[in-house]
């Protein structure tokens, strides 16, 4: 109690500060930006950065990671300007999700009354979503992802409907190039094999 602590967290306190201005002169000579930048940003991330850490959102942005999860998301795939998608409602989404924020409604042929394999209404109620990813996981279809866009903040409820949660392939392909990359070789094979079978047969 002699005051020795106190001085120890201002001697960080002050190093932190010295190396701020310090690192910013080494950049500003070096020719690079330290701050509105991707490079900068991923710098002040490391483990070995000097001085302020510090993002400043929202005109920076930490750089997500591809197995960042937020709200899911409902995938289609465009075919002659058409988007078909992948979610056969079969409800396995619904019935894994723990908060119970997943809805299906699904669609009947008006003539015969029988399901048809495509949801008529989705909803996702993003404020209860707690972002596990299992209705991804167990979907055996493809058909719904993990988001990486967080920023959804709202004065109303967030609650999203078919037309709000649908994106492309492409999108996909965009924020998780590599899984995309696996689940697309993985289903050409898939094909592949089926085609060979039915040669065979």
């Amino acid at each position: 109690m002699d005051g020795k602590g106190i001085l120890k967290g201002l001697g960080v306190t002050a190093k932190r500060f010295w190396n701020t201005y310090w690192e910013d002169i080494t950049w500003f000579f070096s020719g690079k930006k330290r701050y509105f930048n991707e490079d900068g940003v991923k710098a002040r991330a490391s483990k070995d950065t000097k001085g302020i850490f510090t993002v400043q959102y929202p005109e920076e942005k930490l750089i997500i990671p591809e197995e960042f999860r937020y709200v899911p998301f409902l995938v289609y795939d465009e075919a002659d300007g058409k988007k078909e998608i992948r979610c056969t409602s079969c409800g396995i989404c619904a019935k894994v999700c723990p908060p119970q924020c997943i809805w299906i409604v699904r669609t009947n042929d008006p003539v015969t009354g029988r399901p048809v394999p495509q949801p008529a209404e989705f909803y996702i109620d993003a404020d209860i979503c707690m972002n596990c990813g299992f209705c991804a996981e167990y979907c055996p279809f493809d058909a719904i992802k993990m988001d990486h866009d967080f920023e959804i903040a709202s004065y109303n409820r967030n609650v999203f409907n078919l037309d709000k949660l649908m994106k492309p392939a492409s999108y996909y392909e965009s924020i998780r190039p590599l899984n995309a990359t696996r689940e697309n070789e993985a289903r050409k094979a898939k094909e592949a094999a089926k085609a060979a079978k039915a040669e065979a047969a």
